[in-house]
């Protein structure tokens, strides 16, 4: 016998997050539930007045209940479903981007609620946060290396990264491992040109920051011939586009030594450890330190975690945003170059620039904007989905006031 979906009727004047393009009902916006489920079922979604919104997974341990998979009503979520689903994401990122190694699936902007799937040469790093979707996580993968198969693009092996702890918040324990067949976890990509090792297993998030890969290309044009330095270098990736560009010297620094470790094997894989040297330090301590040095630079870039995952720390996260760019800015020569960025969704891009704006009139500096970037093609921003728009990253060059 067919299962008959649970309906979710909606409150009056409510779901204006999914009227208006996402994918996100929250539970304050649900007015009653009709019909039995099971947390991660599918449902059947309805406004006040019966109009059917479409078809999602509910679970009600979530702030986040329903994570809708269609627009339409009675979707059925089955294979061929899926396989349109990942078939589109791939198209797009043929067009979008050079896929040797990239974001294949971006959770809610491919329209796949809750999991993310990164390809790394031949082997695929899934991330799963949402119940619903993880009991699909079997099914998205297969359909996934069906399409990539079908363009000649084999994949060696698949590894599981959600181990981070929003999935606690689902009900979810912690997952971490081999999906099918043991392989080397440490696997060799290109970029750009530049070459690296990625620690899927032991990485942060899923081994590697794809969404930064053409702003790495943006600030090469600026390297040649002078000295850069890149703070948060996590494994290097900034420092060693500007190695590449030419640069005659470059510090990056880290506080994980790690990766800092990480970050000098790639350097010697490129052949850039005389000119790209990286140094275990706290961010925060090392530049004054530099400056109280009279150390200067042609080119600073500051690329640092998010300060902020919530809008209860934002006002910390700005004070880190203004001292960071603050020191920065000090460091650069005049008519240098800061490239600067925040990864924190509730970091707006207005915010972000005011917070600049007073850390360059604390440093007594002019900022002429060269270029405002966002996150690569294949980290998609869904309008109507907030969360998926995240990254900022400017490049100014920075004047002496006189």
């Amino acid at each position: 016998m067919e299962h008959t979906l649970a309906s979710v009727m909606i409150r009056k004047g409510e779901a204006r997050a999914l009227k208006s393009g996402g994918l996100w009902i929250y539970d304050n916006e649900i007015d009653r539930i009709e019909g039995g489920f099971e947390n991660g079922d599918l449902v059947n979604v309805f406004d006040f007045d019966g109009y059917p919104l479409g078809t999602g997974f509910i679970n009600t341990r979530s702030k986040i209940t329903i994570r809708m998979m269609s627009r339409k009503h009675d979707t059925v979520i089955d294979g061929d479903f899926i396989e349109m689903r990942v078939r589109n994401a791939w198209e797009y990122r043929k067009a979008a981007v050079e896929t040797e190694s990239c974001r294949l699936v971006f959770g809610e902007a491919d329209f796949l609620p809750g999991i993310v799937i990164d390809k790394f040469s031949d082997v695929l790093v899934v991330e799963s946060l949402a119940l619903g979707i993880d009991r699909l996580k079997p099914l998205i993968l297969e359909k996934l290396i069906k399409v990539l198969a079908e363009d000649g693009v084999s994949v060696r092996g698949v590894y599981e990264r959600s181990d981070a702890k929003v999935r606690l918040q689902e009900g979810m324990e912690r997952a971490k491992g081999f999906i099918g067949e043991p392989f080397d976890t440490k696997v060799e990509i290109a970029e750009n040109g530049v070459r690296y090792y990625v620690d899927v297993r032991d990485g942060q998030k899923t081994g590697f920051f794809l969404d930064q890969k053409y702003n790495r290309l943006a600030i090469r044009r600026f390297c040649k011939g002078g000295r850069v330095l890149d703070c948060f270098t996590h494994t290097g990736s900034f420092a060693l586009n500007a190695g590449i560009a030419g640069a005659a010297e470059v510090l990056g620094v880290d506080a994980s030594g790690t990766g800092i470790e990480q970050a000098r094997e790639n350097a010697a894989l490129n052949g850039l450890s005389d000119r790209v040297t990286f140094v275990t330090a706290d961010v925060f301590d090392l530049l004054p330190e530099l400056d109280r040095k009279g150390e200067r630079f042609d080119v600073v870039i500051l690329d640092p975690p998010a300060f902020t995952k919530s809008r209860n720390s934002v006002k910390n996260a700005i004070r880190g945003y203004r001292e960071i760019n603050l020191r920065g800015m000090r460091l650069v020569k005049d008519g240098g170059y800061l490239a600067t960025c925040s990864c924190s969704h509730f970091m707006t891009p207005e915010l972000l620039a005011k917070t600049i704006r007073e850390a360059a009139s604390g440093a007594h500096k002019r900022l002429r904007q060269v270029e405002y970037r966002t996150q690569a093609p294949d980290h998609p921003v869904l309008w109507g989905n907030e969360e998926s728009s995240y990254l900022k990253f400017f490049i100014f060059q920075v004047c002496e006031e006189r």
